[in-house]
């Protein structure tokens, strides 16, 4: 575990409820679409160009920033890269890291990543390690919370990779339209969970197949909507990296765990 050498005022967000401060990062894929950048490195260390930073980093500044003050990771493939770079950064908050012996899948990972988790009887928010975003996680906290979820997915649109073209009723092109917004929402893999949500994940395989279409069935499973103005990316190959980069730039890129 490493403490962090520069605690951070926990506040609550609007409404009065108590602040979310407990965290789970899922970071031990292999990320073979980032290849030649993750034959030496997770996933989670591929850096961001420009930045001088990794995911992890950027992902650990957010949430320090959102109030969260201890994080449990879960490593697998060339999991002591990671740890060595947690070792010598200057991280915003405790950091705790667990190692999977074999691949439990992302629903396993989440349950044995819980069992770390300092305040069991808390809520807690969790991460895929490919995701950057900048959104209010107590926003999605309180809305979590209103609506008595056991669980809650922030929902994406993510951009089309094509021009679509638009038709009038008799068949008529009438516009093109480059890389428009999905009219879909996705699991965007940033998720509030509620105390006890760990006991109805499987110890091996992937929650989504499992436990979420379960809650959703029961009326317990919540999607916060990422609105616009919401940053929110995933980053699975070296455009997604470039394109990110630009994107940083162009908003001002925020402060992150630095080494």
């Amino acid at each position: 575990m490493r403490p962090a050498p520069r605690p951070r005022q926990r506040s609550s967000p609007a409404g009065g409820l108590p602040p979310v401060t407990q965290a789970v990062i899922l970071a031990g894929g292999q990320g073979s679409r980032l290849r030649p950048y993750t034959d030496d490195r997770p996933k989670a260390m591929v850096e961001i160009p420009g930045t001088g930073t990794p995911i992890i980093g950027h992902q650990l500044a957010w949430l320090a920033d959102e109030g969260v003050t201890d994080v449990v990771i879960v490593l697998g493939y060339l999991a002591e890269v990671l740890q060595e770079w947690l070792e010598n950064a200057d991280l915003p908050l405790n950091v705790t890291t667990v190692v999977e012996s074999e691949p439990l899948g992302r629903g396993g990972g989440l349950k044995y990543a819980a069992a770390s988790l300092p305040r069991p009887d808390e809520p807690w928010y969790a991460l895929n390690g490919d995701v950057w975003a900048r959104f209010s996680l107590q926003e999605m906290a309180l809305f979590h919370q209103e609506r008595a979820a056991l669980a809650t997915l922030a929902l994406a649109r993510p951009r089309v990779p094509w021009g679509v073209v638009k038709t009038d009723a008799f068949g008529h092109i009438i516009d093109f339209v480059e890389a428009p917004p999905s009219p879909y929402e996705i699991n965007a893999g940033v998720y509030v969970f509620a105390a006890g949500f760990a006991d109805l994940l499987p110890e091996r395989g992937d929650h989504e197949r499992t436990t979420l279409p379960h809650l959703a069935r029961e009326g317990r499973l919540a999607g916060f909507s990422l609105s616009q103005g919401m940053y929110w990316r995933t980053l699975d190959t070296a455009k997604d990296l470039t394109e990110a980069a630009k994107e940083l730039a162009a908003l001002g890129a925020p402060r992150a765990a630095e080494t």
